[in-house]
């Protein structure tokens, strides 16, 4: 039996591409047999707002098919380091490089879908006109944070890719795409944030009208 093709080391090419693509392939058959979970559309949604709130949950579900890709690398590792005893150079660094990227493309899903952590000691006594006031006063602050990670994230990727900055160990791996996807999830936070900015709005609107007509 030939044991030389279980030292393989993944080229860089096929790590991105496998990445880029496989997500959209799941996503696909999915979509085509009808089983992907719907996006939650507010009822009032305008056009721009279901756009955005389209983006933000697919762009989830995409980053979330990736660890798919984790489970196949470590099944990966594991056969080859223990049944062959040739352990891998690149697993550990695909996958700790995939979770960081998770991490940063995930807060727009998050978002959408209320999972971040929030102190309510307060908010959740309030009434449902002043919850959506409180949440366009604090936008502000949102939109700062935003800002500054867009600003900060794009001068890290471009840094990055003017340098062809790589992993310093042995599998040599780009880290600019990996900056680069830091400034892609700042940009989905803020189409998050919009959509969000624009449901509190209305929201704050409709109850006044309701406490004005009553």
């Amino acid at each position: 039996m030939n044991l030389e093709s279980i030292g393989f080391v993944m080229p860089h090419w096929l790590y991105w591409g496998w990445l880029a693509f496989i997500p959209l392939v799941i996503m696909a058959i999915g979509h085509k047999k009808g089983v992907l979970p719907p996006v939650p559309y507010d009822d009032k949604s305008g056009g721009v707002e279901r756009a955005f709130d389209w983006i933000s949950d697919r762009s989830g579900l995409f980053v979330a098919l990736w660890s798919m890709s984790a489970v196949c690398a470590y099944t990966y590792e594991v056969v080859a380091r223990y049944l062959f005893n040739m352990p891998t150079i690149w697993v550990h660094e695909s996958s700790f490089l995939l979770f960081g990227m998770q991490y940063m493309m995930i807060g727009a899903y998050g978002l959408l879908h209320g999972s971040h952590v929030r102190v309510d000691v307060l908010y959740t006594k309030l009434q449902p006109r002043r919850k959506a006031a409180f949440d366009v006063v604090t936008s502000v602050f949102f939109f700062i944070f935003i800002f500054a990670m867009l600003s900060t994230s794009w001068r890290f990727a471009v840094e990055s890719i003017a340098m062809d900055e790589r992993s310093v160990e042995t599998w040599q791996i780009q880290y600019w795409p990996v900056k680069l996807l830091m400034f892609t999830g700042a940009v989905l936070i803020l189409l998050a944030g919009v959509s969000r900015l624009i449901k509190d709005i209305r929201t704050y609107e409709t109850c006044l009208k309701e406490e004005v007509n009553a």
